[in-house]
């Protein structure tokens, strides 16, 4: 029962970091001015890269 949580938990960090990966420029549209929102979609982009790799890890090692 604990895996099949676990594995659950993994895939939606790892479907977040995605979403952050891939939306990252329509975010920071919403919340940052045109000066900050190259830096900041970066920093989301690595942010959600990490995500990902959590989340897999977390299945990876669970299975």
């Amino acid at each position: 029962m604990l895996q099949i949580i676990l594995i659950i938990v993994g895939l939606l960090v790892a479907l977040f970091g995605t979403i952050c990966i891939f939306d990252a420029r329509v975010i920071t549209k919403k919340l940052f001015s045109f000066g900050d929102q190259n830096e900041a979609t970066m920093g989301l982009k690595i942010i959600g890269f990490i995500l990902f790799i959590i989340g897999f890890l977390v299945i990876f090692f669970n299975i």
